[in-house]
C-alpha cells in the first residue's frame, strides 16, 4: 500500500481541498429575484462586490469541508479593469450556444486526500477583453461557432503568463502552497500576484451572529481565528504586503445605500486600480490578500510560497521544498501503481489530467431550500413569488456537503446522473468517496418524499435517468476489487433507498400502468422534434423507447444488486424476483405495446421509436433515428447457472413465472437455452433485432464517427426529419458540432455530437453480451466493411475511436482541439487536455463545457479497459 494509499485510510486527511466554486454566479442559490433569472440577478459584473450567501468563487480555490475558510489566486496585469479574482464567461443569454467560460485553465493534477494538487492558468498580459466576447458572440448567429479567447489574438506573440499553482499538504490542516508565474513572452512584463485568504460571510444573515476575524500579525503572517477553524496562520515568504478589508457587500456600488463598512469585499481591487481608500489601515477584516508586484523578466519566472497552518513557526519554510518533493513523489507512486498495464505514455499523462479533473471538481454545495425560499431574518425578504416558482416542492432539500459536480464554472451543482457517472471513474482512485457520494443523493434531505431524486437546482423536478442503480454496483465491485471486501452495507443501504426511487417512477412516469414509460426530458435536451419536458395536450401522452428502456435496465440493475444482497441475506430473494418480473413486464411491453405487433420496435425500419398516443389510442410513431432507439441496447445482464443454483428459491419462482408466462419468456434472449458456460441472458433484444440495431449502430453513414457513436443518424445531415402536427412543421438535422435550436435552452446537442457517458454503456453493454454469446458470435465492423470481429472486439474498437478524441494521433496532433493551431503545435499547450461535455461528430473537436471531467471523466476508465482487456 503506497502513501496515498495510506491516507485515505486515516482520518482527516479530505478535510481541506478543491472545494471553492469557480462561479457562485448566476446560479439558482443565489438568486432571490421575483421571476427566476439567475442569470441576470447576480452577475460577473457584481461578484467581485457582492458577499455571496451559499458558497464562494475562485481561482484554484481550496476550503475546509464547511467552507468557512477560503484561499484563492487573484492577478493583475496592471491593465485589466478590474482584478482576475475568478473566472470570466458568458451567460446563457449571452454565449450563441449558451453559458461558456472564456478562459483556458486546466487542472493538471490532483490526490484523492489532495495531499498534492496542481493547476495552471494562461494569464494574458495585454487588457482581457471581456467586452469583445460579449460583443461578438451576441453578432454571432446558432449557425456560427463560438467565439473563444483564443480568437481575440490575446495569445498571439505568446505575451502570456503560465501560472501554476500547487498545494501540498504537510498534514491535514497544514497546507504549503507554490505560486509561479512563467512569463512565455518575449519581453518583460507586469504582474501583481495576490493570494486571497477570507471568511465565508455566515454571519450578516441573522442566523449566526459569530463573526471570525483575520488580522496581521508582523509583516510575514495572517493570524486566523474562527471558532470552527483548526488553521490559524497564513505565512507569506518574501516582501508581499498584506491588505485587509471584509468580504461584505459593497452595497453602495451594488444597490445605492449605504454599505456596512468602509471597507468592503471589492476594497483591494479599489485600493490598487483606483487608488481608493479601501483597505483597513489597523490591517484587521475578514478577507487579506498578500501583494506581490513583480517585473518579470522575459522567458522568466516569479514564485512565491506560503503556508496555511494551525502551527506558529519562526521558520515556516524550513521544510517547505523537502515536503513538496515528498507529496509530488507521492502522487507519482500513487498513480504508477494505478497506470502498472499502461504502456502509452500519452495514454498516462491523459488518464492522469481526466482524474485530476474528477479530483478539482468538488465542490461545497449548499442550499437549503426552505431557508431561501422563506430568506434570513437579517435581509430583506424575497417576492412572494417565489413560494410558487421553481423548486417550491423540494423545501425538504437541505444540502451542504462536499460533492462531485460536473464542471465547477459552467455546471457548479450536481446533476443526479451526471454524478452516477462521476463515482465509477472516481471509484479508480477513492472508492469511500464514490459510496459516500451515491449514498448521499440517496438521504432523506436529498431525496424528495416521494421518491424522486433531485436533478439538479435549475428544477430539482426534471426527470434524469435512472442510473443510479447501475453505478452502485459497479462502484461495489471495483471497491471489492481494491480491498478485497465486499462491502454489503453500503450495498443494502442504497438499495432500499433505490426501490422507493423505482416505485416512483412507476407511479408517476407510467401513467397507464402499461409497463411503457414517459420519462419527459430524461436530461437528453434537444434530442427530439420538441421539448420532452412540455406537457402535452390533455389526453396525449409520449411514449417513450428510452424512458421505457432505462426501467428496464433499472430493474435489471436492481435485480444484480438483489442477487447480490441474497447471496449473504436470504430476505433478498423475494426482492429479486419482484425486479426479474418487473422486468419481463417491461421487454413484453416494448415488444407488444402499441397499434401494431411489434410495439416500439419498427420492423420496416428495425428500429426503436418514440410514439405519440392519443385519448382514443390512435399512434402515430415519430421515426427519428437518434440515440433515444439505441438505449435498448443497453438493456442486458447475464446471470450464471451458479448463481442460480445459490439462489434456490428464486429460481424456482423464476421457474414458475416463466412457465405460466410463456409470451414474455420467449422475448428474452435465448433464456431457455444455456449459453457459453452455463449463463442465461436477460436483454430486450433478441439475436436478430440486436443484430439489425448494432448493423445500423455501426454504419459510418449513420452512427459510427471516427471518434465514437454520434447521437443522432448522418442520414439527416442532407435529409431532415420533418415532423408535422396541427400545421405545425418541426425540422431536426445532423449537426455534428453545436446546436441551432432553442429546445430547451439551445445550450446542449443530441444532434450529432459523440457523448463520453452513452458511448461508455454502449461499450459495457458489448462486452455482456459478449460474455454470454462468447468468440462465436461475430458482427460486422463497421457496416458494410466485410470485416468481422467478436462483440467484445468491437466494443474495444469503440473504446479506440473515442480515444484518438484526446491521443496523438501520428502527426501529434489531437482531435479535441479541433484546428487550432496553437493548441495543436505549441509546446505550451498540445499538452494540457481540456475534457469537453461532448465532441463534434465528424472531427472530434471538444464542445460545449470545457473542464467536464464528469462523465467525460469516464475516459479514464477507457483507457484501464483498453490495456486490461
Amino acid at each position: 500500500m503506497n502513501k496515498e494509499q495510506q491516507r485515505l485510510q486515516q482520518n482527516g486527511w479530505k478535510k481541506w481541498g478543491s472545494y471553492v466554486s469557480d462561479r457562485q454566479w448566476g446560479t439558482v442559490r443565489e438568486d432571490y429575484s421575483a421571476d427566476g433569472n439567475s442569470w441576470d440577478y447576480t452577475t460577473h459584473d457584481m461578484a467581485r462586490s457582492k458577499a455571496w450567501r451559499w458558497g464562494e468563487d475562485g481561482i484554484a480555490g481550496i476550503s475546509d469541508e464547511k467552507q468557512l475558510l477560503c484561499f484563492s489566486l487573484g492577478l493583475w496585469n496592471g491593465k485589466d479593469p478590474i482584478l482576475k479574482e475568478r473566472f470570466f464567461g458568458l451567460t446563457n443569454a449571452q454565449g450563441n450556444h449558451g453559458e461558456d467560460v472564456k478562459e483556458l485553465y486546466y487542472y493538471l493534477d490532483a490526490t484523492p486526500t489532495h495531499s498534492y494538487m496542481k493547476m495552471l492558468y494562461k494569464y494574458p498580459q495585454r487588457e482581457y477583453p471581456y467586452q469583445r466576447l460579449i460583443d461578438e458572440n451576441a453578432r454571432r448567429s446558432k449557425q456560427e461557432e463560438e467565439f473563444e479567447l483564443l480568437d481575440t489574438g490575446i495569445f498571439n506573440d505568446d505575451k502570456y503568463f503560465d501560472v501554476s499553482v500547487e498545494y501540498a499538504k504537510a498534514g491535514p490542516d497544514d497546507i504549503l502552497i507554490s505560486i509561479t508565474a512563467h512569463n512565455r513572452g518575449h519581453e518583460a512584463a507586469d504582474l501583481h500576484l495576490l493570494p486571497t485568504v477570507w471568511f465565508r460571510n455566515t454571519w450578516v444573515w441573522g442566523r449566526h451572529p459569530y463573526k471570525p476575524a483575520l488580522w496581521a500579525e508582523g509583516d510575514k503572517a495572517v493570524r486566523i481565528s474562527h471558532e470552527k477553524v483548526d488553521i490559524q496562520y497564513l505565512y507569506q515568504e518574501g516582501e508581499g504586503d498584506i491588505l485587509y478589508c471584509e468580504n461584505e457587500t459593497n452595497n453602495r456600488r451594488l444597490y445605492n445605500v449605504d454599505s456596512n463598512t468602509l471597507y468592503p469585499k471589492d476594497g483591494i481591487n479599489d485600493y490598487l486600480l483606483h487608488d481608493a481608500n479601501t483597505i483597513n489601515p489597523e490591517k484587521k477584516g475578514t478577507k487579506a490578500a498578500v501583494h506581490y508586484n513583480f517585473f518579470v523578466p522575459a522567458k522568466s519566472l516569479a514564485t512565491v510560497r506560503l503556508r496555511l497552518t494551525n502551527k506558529k513557526s519562526d521558520a515556516p519554510f524550513a521544510d517547505f521544498d523537502n515536503i513538496f518533493q515528498t507529496r509530488l513523489a507521492e502522487a507519482d507512486e500513487f498513480y504508477s501503481d494505478l497506470q502498472t498495464t499502461i504502456k502509452s505514455e500519452d495514454e498516462k499523462m491523459v488518464q492522469r489530467q481526466a482524474l485530476a479533473g474528477m479530483l478539482w471538481n468538488k465542490q461545497f454545495y449548499s442550499y437549503k431550500v426552505q431557508q431561501w425560499m422563506d430568506g434570513d431574518p437579517a435581509g430583506p425578504p424575497p417576492p412572494p413569488d417565489r413560494l410558487n416558482g421553481r423548486n417550491k416542492n423540494w423545501k425538504q432539500l437541505n444540502n451542504e456537503d462536499i460533492i462531485s459536480v460536473p464542471d465547477k464554472w459552467e455546471f457548479p451543482w450536481y446533476a443526479a446522473w451526471d454524478l452516477a457517472f462521476h463515482c465509477v471513474t472516481l471509484a479508480m482512485v477513492d472508492p469511500d468517496f464514490a459510496k459516500q457520494q451515491l449514498r448521499l443523493l440517496t438521504e432523506e434531505w436529498y431525496m424528495n418524499p416521494s421518491g424522486e431524486f433531485p436533478a439538479y437546482e435549475w428544477a430539482f423536478g426534471d426527470v434524469n435517468p435512472p442510473v443510479h442503480a447501475g453505478a452502485t454496483y459497479r462502484v461495489f465491485k471495483q471497491d471489492a476489487a481494491i480491498t478485497g471486501r465486499k462491502d454489503y452495507e453500503f450495498l443494502e443501504t442504497v438499495f432500499h433507498k433505490l426501490m422507493i426511487n423505482f416505485t416512483w417512477w412507476v407511479n408517476r412516469k407510467d401513467s397507464s400502468g402499461s409497463n411503457i414509460f414517459e420519462g419527459g426530458f430524461l436530461g437528453l435536451d434537444n434530442v427530439g422534434a420538441f421539448d420532452r419536458s412540455m406537457p402535452l395536450p390533455s389526453g396525449i401522452r409520449q411514449e417513450q423507447a428510452d424512458a421505457t428502456s432505462w426501467m428496464a435496465i433499472y430493474a435489471l440493475n436492481m435485480l444484480h444488486i438483489a442477487l447480490e444482497l441474497a447471496s449473504y441475506n436470504k430476505v433478498y430473494t423475494g426482492m429479486a424476483t419482484k425486479f426479474f418480473e418487473h422486468f419481463l413486464y417491461i421487454a413484453g411491453a416494448m415488444a407488444s405495446m402499441g397499434d401494431v405487433e411489434n410495439g416500439l420496435w419498427d420492423d420496416k425500419d428495425e428500429f426503436y421509436y418514440d410514439q405519440i398516443r392519443t385519448a382514443d389510442n390512435k399512434v402515430e410513431r415519430l421515426r427519428l433515428r437518434s440515440m433515444v432507439g439505441l438505449i435498448p441496447l443497453f438493456a442486458v445482464e447475464v446471470i450464471s447457472t451458479e448463481t442460480l443454483k445459490n439462489n434456490p428459491a428464486f429460481e424456482k419462482r423464476m421457474s414458475w413465472f416463466l412457465r405460466h408466462r410463456p409470451d414474455l419468456a420467449q422475448l428474452v434472449s435465448r433464456w431457455n437455452e444455456e449459453g457459453q458456460g452455463n449463463k442465461h441472458l436477460l436483454s430486450l433484444l433478441r439475436g436478430h433485432r440486436m443484430k439489425r440495431l448494432l448493423s445500423r449502430m455501426l454504419d459510418e453513414t449513420e452512427f459510427l464517427s471516427e471518434y465514437g457513436v454520434r447521437s443522432l443518424s448522418k442520414q439527416y445531415e442532407h435529409d431532415p426529419f420533418v415532423f408535422c402536427k396541427d400545421g405545425v412543421e418541426l425540422r431536426v438535422s445532423y449537426l455534428p458540432g453545436e446546436s441551432d435550436s432553442y429546445t430547451y435552452g439551445g445550450n446542449s446537442n443530441w444532434r450529432g455530437p459523440v457523448w463520453m457517458q452513452m458511448n461508455f454503456l454502449m461499450i459495457e453493454s458489448l462486452r455482456k453480451f459478449h460474455y454470454f454469446y462468447s468468440d462465436d458470435f461475430r458482427i460486422e465492423y463497421p457496416t458494410r466493411s466485410g470485416n468481422y470481429y467478436s462483440l467484445k472486439e468491437v466494443g474495444t474498437k469503440l473504446a479506440e475511436r473515442l480515444l484518438k478524441i484526446f491521443l496523438k494521433d501520428e502527426n501529434g496532433r489531437r482531435a479535441v482541439f479541433g484546428a487550432n493551431e496553437k493548441l495543436q503545435t505549441d509546446p505550451h499547450f498540445n499538452d494540457l487536455i481540456q475534457f469537453h461535455e461532448y465532441f463534434h461528430g465528424d472531427n472530434g473537436k471538444g464542445l460545449g463545457a470545457a473542464h467536464q471531467t464528469g462523465w467525460t471523466g469516464l475516459v479514464a476508465n477507457l483507457i484501464k479497459m483498453k490495456n486490461n482487456p
